[in-house]
């Protein structure tokens, strides 16, 4: 057994070290491993590895900075297109191209064979990671191939997209299919050591399949709130609210060279260099404001404390006296054995706690089966970030209490619950599972935008009117006071899918983003 979890372990190595190379994957017509030959032992291990090291590597970067966790450091130029918003059709032209040919095939070969075998636990696996990956490309781009990706082999190269609306309705119909099956059939195998995600435990499966399901309707309740309303009772009536209690995530990096969780081997250890991302003072700011011990957890001291740039501040002048003195501003704390969250135990209760209380505020019947309100599931969210931080519940009960910083508002309207709920949420979310704060902050205007800029002229002064914690327009955005919306189609398809969308800026909204 050690033997074959080590060769799951050279397939990750494989996969991450691929990751940072250019080379155009759809240039090719075969996949080098041969798939279709392999089983789904092997084939289901590649596809998760290959979906964790984009939207845990280059996608997380992304994240971290558009929900202004990091800035672009004053004293290099690695990220400042993303930190501008000067995004163009090359950008991320290569992990778009990547999750598709690897990741999102290799899960539509495991889907393909394990339906034939009627191998149903491996068709839930494989069907909802594919979905969650579907899902994050659908929120970035708005429009994706979906219906017709993937077939290659059908003679189909040329993939009509599908709008996010359609995108959304066949995830929650592919689900649905998934979860009907018999997965305690004989013809069902235990994927043990082949599930990097979850061990082969077939019930935490089933939990992440409803927690996405809960994010899929969640996410579209004001573009279309009766979809939302009639889905959420669907999930609190016929599942019961069977949602996740621990991390749906990918764990088993170490710290060697294309072995290590994707943002530091993308961040640090290929750029050789691991201080491009810097503390921004939108997120370093509401924790020293509440003494909020997670911050050790994000940030690391520079010269015995911890101190932020302005966001997108890059052109701030690198000197100690008039500026800004990079030395002295702290690096976002990214290690190698970091893991690559899919779904969080903490986005699990605030989606459970946001879905309750939405569900009140419209009148509908939603009980959680354990009894709690949504005060309770919001608390326990918190614990979740907190222990995820390397703390303790007690530690995040503290904060959470009457009178702290982080108290529900229990007597408050939906719009106040909404808030807490959604800034706990980005609180917690610095790291690989950054990205999905940026569709969160376009849904909802959480945390709220700043009427000034968070830092005076000098560039290292905290604005006294600027609110801890709010979002800032940087001064170095191209789209003056607007926030990014989506990511450009990119160059690969403009060039090879006569069938992609005309292009629309960034700061289009995508199809649910109606509040």
């Amino acid at each position: 057994m050690k033997r074959i979890f080590k060769y799951y372990i050279l397939i990750v190595m494989s996969v991450l070290l691929l990751a940072g190379c250019k080379k155009s994957w759809l240039d090719v017509n075969t996949d080098p491993n041969n798939p279709e030959k392999a089983t789904l032992q092997l084939v289901f291990p590649s596809g998760v590895a290959s979906v964790a090291s984009v939207v845990g590597g280059q996608y997380a970067i992304l994240g971290g900075i558009w929900s202004q966790y990091w800035t672009q450091s004053n004293s290099a130029n690695q990220y400042k297109y993303i930190d501008s918003y000067q995004l163009l059709e090359s950008s991320f032209d290569n992990q778009f191209l990547r999750i598709y040919s690897e990741g999102l095939n290799d899960l539509e070969t495991v889907i393909r064979q394990s339906k034939a075998q009627q191998d149903w636990r491996f068709y839930l696996m494989a069907t909802t990671m594919q979905c969650y990956t579907f899902q994050v490309l659908a929120d970035l781009y708005d429009q994706i191939p979906m219906t017709e990706a993937l077939k290659g082999t059908d003679g189909i190269l040329s993939p009509h997209y599908n709008t996010g609306q359609e995108v959304y309705d066949t995830l929650i119909a592919r689900l649905d299919n998934a979860l009907s099956k018999p997965l305690n059939a004989q013809t069902a195998t235990d994927p043990g050591t082949s599930d990097f995600v979850f061990g082969g435990d077939t019930s935490l499966w089933k939990e992440f399949a409803y927690t996405l399901e809960l994010k899929i309707y969640l996410r579209q309740m004001y573009a279309r709130p009766d979809v939302a309303k009639a889905g959420l009772q669907k999930l609190y009536g016929d599942y019961q609210g069977d949602f996740l209690t621990e991390d749906a995530a990918m764990t088993q990096f170490i710290d060697e060279a294309s072995q290590s969780n994707p943002l530091f081997e993308d961040n640090n250890r290929q750029l050789n260099v691991g201080t491009n991302l810097r503390a921004s003072t939108t997120l370093l700011s509401i924790l020293q404001k509440n003494s909020d011990p997670r911050i050790s957890s994000y940030y690391l001291q520079a010269n015995g404390a911890y101190k932020g740039l302005g966001q997108g501040d890059f052109n701030a002048p690198s000197t100690a006296v008039g500026g800004v003195d990079p030395s002295t501003v702290s690096v976002a704390n990214n290690t190698a054995k970091d893991p690559v969250q899919f779904i969080s135990a903490a986005e699990s209760y605030f989606l459970q706690a946001e879905a309750i209380a939405y569900g009140n505020s419209k009148g509908l019947s939603l009980t959680d089966p354990n009894g709690n309100s949504e005060g309770d599931l919001y608390a326990l969210g918190v614990e979740e970030a907190f222990i995820f931080a390397g703390l303790t519940a007690d530690d995040a009960d503290a904060m959470t209490a009457a009178g702290e910083p982080y108290v529900y508002p229990t007597g408050g309207t939906f719009e106040q619950q909404q808030e807490a709920i959604i800034t706990q949420k980005w609180l917690s979310m610095p790291g690989s599972h950054a990205l999905e704060m940026v569709f969160e902050h376009n849904r909802t205007g959480y945390p709220r935008t700043s009427n000034v800029y968070s830092m005076l002229a000098d560039h290292s002064t905290l604005n006294p009117a600027y609110v801890p914690g709010q979002f800032v327009v940087p001064p170095t955005s191209v789209i003056y006071n607007q926030y990014p919306q989506r990511l450009l189609f990119p160059d690969s398809e403009r060039s090879r899918n006569p069938n992609t969308p005309v292009e629309v800026p960034i700061t289009t909204k995508v199809w649910w983003n109606k509040k």
